[in-house]
């Protein structure tokens, strides 16, 4: 697949040039010829001999921006200066904060905000532990986890390095929920220090946010946390991308026109995503799924069958197929991809049945080239912004915690999360939906608060939860003067 110049990719250049001649347009050629973009081209400065050019130019990789800086060097009269990586300026200094809610201008501040007036508040959470949840941050707070072992597709690059995607995730919760989140980043791999350190941090958070740890260890840290803690604990790469993949398959079987429990699904993936898309298409109603992964389809006659694994043999591929994913995928009704680039060509996918729906999501090179795959699929859909129906996890995590916060719930289960994906599917209107908008943008505008309503109710309806407070109740049982 040919890469396309990207703003993830950008960077600004500053030049020097003559202030008389052709030295602009000779840059803008440069560029392009190089095969980037020019996306901003800003003067900083002017005299009667030179200008100070600020040039924003989009990249497809590293290299790339490497080989148009070296280009621009060979032009006539251009002194370069400094070069600057957009997205690494963007996370100097990190990309959040907390910050206050309340001025501390003054004595009178100071002395109930802290010491000595936080201390009646203390004493009324001790004799009243729930009340926690109205006198502290603790009701919108959500601890975002990571070991660091399995980070975006970068593999087992470790805590620190982690960061900064903990840090973006936190700012999405924000953006998009209005909710508080902390990136813990756990310099340690071992499950039973994980889970314990979890288990000891949670009285101050109202939702656990687990993220990029590797398979299967993340099956059983999520169940025993899920076990011991009374707030919801979500694995956003097993279940936010669940939801997500669910919530598109429904209006991709409405354009094409075909019955979730008839059609015939192939995945490539067994890991922590694939799973969980499996489990949920199942109580979703899919009856005829195979999964393949590195060593071909997964069936009961393989010989290295962990116990993930057993249940995806014990529990899909009706007819008992084996051999390689290109052979299973032929006749399919549905693939979905989420494993590793150009696994499938255009050839295996011209093999599926009519009016076929293809979701390649591994990133950021899919499964097949999706140009590729729409000569003969009738729906395709990526992991990528650059391409139409993105499958992006941020249309689900924060409506799906918005909902479990405001309803107290003290878990996550599978009602909610067919509730977040009915919803999300939903806000895609029948007058709207088509071939290329299967999923709404990101910033669609009713996503989050309509995804937060359906799992809220959902979690009022299974009892794990409780109707959002009135404004008289937040007096909780501390002392209030009255008249």
């Amino acid at each position: 697949m040919t890469a396309v110049p990207s703003v993830s990719n950008s960077i600004t250049v500053r030049l020097e040039v003559p202030a008389r001649g052709n030295a602009v347009s000779q840059i803008t050629t440069s560029v392009e010829s190089s095969g980037g973009t020019v996306t901003g081209l800003d003067v900083t400065a002017s005299g009667l001999e030179s200008l100070r050019i600020d040039v924003t130019i989009a990249a497809t990789s590293v290299a790339h921006a490497e080989e148009i800086v070296e280009k621009l060097r060979t032009i006539e009269g251009i002194t370069i200066g400094k070069v600057s990586d957009r997205t690494f300026l963007m996370h100097l200094g990190g990309k959040i904060e907390m910050s206050s809610k309340l001025p501390i201008r003054n004595r009178d501040d100071l002395s109930m905000i802290y010491t000595p007036g936080v201390a009646r508040v203390c004493m009324a959470i001790a004799e009243n532990p729930d009340d926690a949840r109205r006198l502290t941050i603790k009701r919108n707070s959500v601890a975002v986890v990571t070991d660091g072992s399995a980070v975006l597709g970068l593999g087992n690059i470790g805590p620190k390095a982690a960061l900064p995607v903990m840090e973006g995730k936190a700012a999405l919760f924000k953006r998009f929920a209005g909710i508080d989140a902390w990136p813990i980043c756990l310099d340690t791999q071992d499950s039973d220090e994980i889970v314990a350190i979890v288990k000891a941090i949670a009285p101050g958070f109202a939702g656990i946010n687990l993220e990029d740890i590797s398979a299967p260890r993340c099956f059983e840290i999520e169940a025993r946390l899920r076990e011991a803690l009374d707030i919801p604990v979500f694995h956003d790469d097993q279940h936010g991308t669940a939801i997500v993949v669910l919530a598109a398959l429904m209006n991709a079987l409405e354009v094409v026109g075909k019955h979730i429990g008839d059609v015939r699904v192939v995945m490539s993936g067994a890991g922590a995503a694939g799973t969980a898309i499996l489990k949920l298409l199942m109580a979703a109603g899919i009856r005829h799924a195979t999964v393949a992964d590195v060593r071909g389809v997964v069936h009961l006659g393989r010989d290295d069958l962990n116990d993930s694994l057993r249940w995806i043999a014990e529990n899909t591929n009706r007819s008992n197929r084996t051999g390689s994913l290109k052979e299973a995928v032929r006749g399919a009704d549905v693939f979905i991809g989420v494993s590793a680039p150009n696994v499938l060509d255009g050839e295996d996918i011209a093999a599926m049945a009519d009016d076929a729906i293809v979701f390649a999501l591994a990133n950021p090179d899919p499964e097949v080239d999706p140009a590729v795959a729409r000569q003969t699929a009738a729906v395709v859909a990526t992991g990528r912004s650059d391409f139409p129906n993105q499958i992006n996890n941020v249309l689900v995590f924060p409506g799906v915690f918005r909902g479990l916060l405001d309803a107290q719930s003290r878990t996550v289960n599978t009602e909610m999360m067919l509730a977040a994906a009915r919803a999300l599917a939903a806000t895609v209107g029948a007058e709207e939906r088509n071939a290329n908008y299967i999923i709404p943008s990101v910033f669609h505008a009713d996503v989050a608060k309509t995804v937060a309503a359906a799992v809220r109710d959902a979690a009022i309806a299974a009892g794990t939860g409780q109707a959002p407070s009135s404004g008289a109740s937040e007096t909780g049982t501390f002392p209030i003067i009255s008249g």
